[in-house]
């Protein structure tokens, strides 16, 4: 029989869903094991968490030319946790020139995440 040693439990409120599973991962000596997910994205989830956790970053842009100072941005996809202030330190630097649209590249690959920047909001 093949058993395993828990070496560290860890409590956390899944964010995948509106169910918001209150998740606990066991590391063990053979990996993670998750309990308490209603789905497989809280499994997921929770196994990255664990080894590399990862945020979608939003902010805003100053923007030269529109109706408003700054406009809305966001990371296409989640990045490194760890990237996350270099991500910020970025974007504050950022100037793009009106018109924009929402989906427009405003950061190809920020930080060598291999993630573009896009805006969020259509200014003329």
């Amino acid at each position: 029989m093949n058993q395993t040693k828990n070496t560290a439990s860890i409590n956390m409120i899944c964010i995948c869903c509106p169910f918001g599973c209150s998740l606990t991962i066991n590391k063990s000596d053979d990996g993670h094991v998750v309990t308490g997910n209603k789905c497989l994205r809280g499994k997921k989830y929770a196994a990255e968490e664990m080894i590399a956790p990862k945020r979608m970053v939003t902010s805003t842009v100053k923007i030269i030319g529109g109706l408003y100072p700054v406009i809305p941005v966001k990371t296409e996809q989640p990045v490194p946790k760890e990237k996350i202030f270099t991500i910020m330190n970025i974007l504050a630097s950022v100037r793009v020139a009106a018109p924009i649209k929402v989906g427009d590249i405003v950061v190809e690959n920020v930080a060598d995440t291999g993630v573009n920047v896009i805006a969020t909001k259509t200014v003329q």
